[in-house]
């Protein structure tokens, strides 16, 4: 028998996660609260996969958009489901609200997996009779173009929930990675964050501009990046690995970090120069065709990526 899946939640990731699952041949009950946000789903997934299959990375709409139902009834949605992705607003008291309903309409075996891209689902699911089958499935959005998933279990969640998760995950087309201890910002926000701080600094202290510092990313660090981390990075950046690349270049780095203070890169003046900057390149009014724009090169990158892993 077909495992069932529930999205709980029909805004954008939660779209998203439901093309994921039922791209791979998943039934999925698709939910949401607000009735307006549940009527307007199934027409923007089709908009995606026709998308999608413009790109070459779907063979056809029609099947993956009859394996999708929406429902209005949280207990109808979850009849059957053995897993649940959770992809509700980033709010502790409505999660904790949440997960106490999920869990009154599924058995104690489903997994109950939250979007989230920061709080730890201890804070919300510790006041469950069931939290050994909570944690926290975090995807990058879209995911159906971008597969890196932070499986991320609480201190109660059992390690039957994590492996099933994986594999899951694995399933699907994913790329899921173990967080193996809850921290705030988990792994990839975490690093994403670290970027972001220093380049806010270097902006802001006038060493460079929004776009020659979106030009060092976009045409150095990214190119290398798309197909491999910063680990396999400096070892091959040294004729003996990763040792020899600490070596030659680790008291550069760690010069360079004691440079940095515990100032908070984040204030209202730096961002307003930055989105003025921003804004001379790219008017409000044209994000949107920007956002499109952005999504088809992900898909252009996910159908040569697809075909090297093929050849």
């Amino acid at each position: 028998m077909t495992m069932q899946v529930g999205v709980a939640g029909a805004g954008l990731i939660g779209r998203a996660w439901a093309i994921v699952f039922a791209r791979a041949g998943l039934p999925v009950a698709l939910y949401d609260v607000d009735r307006d946000a549940l009527s307007n789903a199934l027409g923007a997934i089709r908009q995606s996969l026709e998308d999608l299959q413009r790109a070459g990375l779907v063979e056809a709409v029609e099947p993956i958009m009859a394996r999708i139902r929406t429902e209005a009834s949280l207990a109808e949605a979850m009849v059957g489901v053995a897993y649940v992705q959770e992809c509700g607003p980033e709010d502790c008291p409505l999660k904790q609200q949440l997960y106490a309903e999920l869990e009154a309409v599924v058995s104690a075996e489903t997994i109950l997996a939250s979007s989230t891209s920061g709080i730890a689902a201890s804070r919300f699911t510790s006041q469950l009779k069931h939290p050994e089958r909570c944690l926290v499935a975090h995807p990058v959005n879209p995911p159906y173009l971008i597969p890196l998933v932070e499986v991320v279990p609480t201190p109660a969640t059992a390690d039957a929930a994590v492996e099933r998760t994986l594999q899951l995950m694995e399933s699907v087309g994913q790329a899921p990675i173990l967080v193996r201890k809850e921290l705030a910002g988990f792994v990839l926000n975490r690093l994403q964050g670290a970027l972001l701080n220093e380049a806010l600094r270097l902006y802001r202290d006038g060493y460079v501009s929004a776009e020659d510092l979106d030009k060092t990313v976009r045409h150095g660090l990214g190119l290398r990046w798309a197909f491999m981390g910063p680990f396999e990075t400096i070892d091959l950046n040294a004729p003996d690995g990763v040792v020899d690349y600490a070596r030659r270049y680790g008291p550069l780095y760690r010069d360079v970090d004691r440079e940095r203070g515990s100032d908070d890169p984040w204030a209202s003046d730096t961002l307003t120069a930055l989105d003025r900057e921003r804004r001379d390149r790219l008017p409000s009014e044209a994000i949107a065709e920007r956002q499109e724009w952005r999504d088809r090169r992900l898909m252009a990158l996910s159908a040569h990526l697809r075909a090297q892993a093929d050849g």
